[in-house]
């Protein structure tokens, strides 16, 4: 009864094919990365937004709120982490203006695709 062995070739194909595998998947997993930060940065605009005009309603004025809109986020207790709350899926603050009209919030974030976006 002969006992048959791994040659090294076969052992090369067996390693060149799990690195194939693992490109592979970690190529598929940037791109669900990616998909996480966009609908993290649109869902926390949105957040940043209500909690802005949630301040707003409570008798604020607009433009104050606006100048100093990361402190009415961390003084809100609405949320566990204002750090956190105040910065889009890349890790980038979002961008908080007064509408042209000036009688609303914009937030926006400052990464490409999301420039212009308004969260409300």
């Amino acid at each position: 009864m002969k006992k048959r062995a791994l040659t090294l070739i076969e052992l090369m194909i067996v390693i060149v094919l799990i690195g194939l595998i693992g490109g592979v998947v970690a190529y598929n997993m940037r791109g669900s990365l990616d998909k996480g930060r966009a609908f993290k940065t649109e869902q926390g605009g949105v957040q940043v937004y209500n909690l802005l005009m949630l301040a707003v309603a409570e008798g604020n004025s607009i433009e104050k709120v606006v100048s100093d809109w990361e402190q009415f986020i961390a003084n809100s207790g609405m949320v566990k982490n204002a750090e956190q709350t105040c910065r889009d899926g890349w890790g980038q603050l979002y961008t908080v203006r007064l509408s042209d009209k000036g009688d609303d919030i914009v937030v926006s974030s400052t990464h490409r695709g999301y420039e212009n976006k308004n969260f409300s």
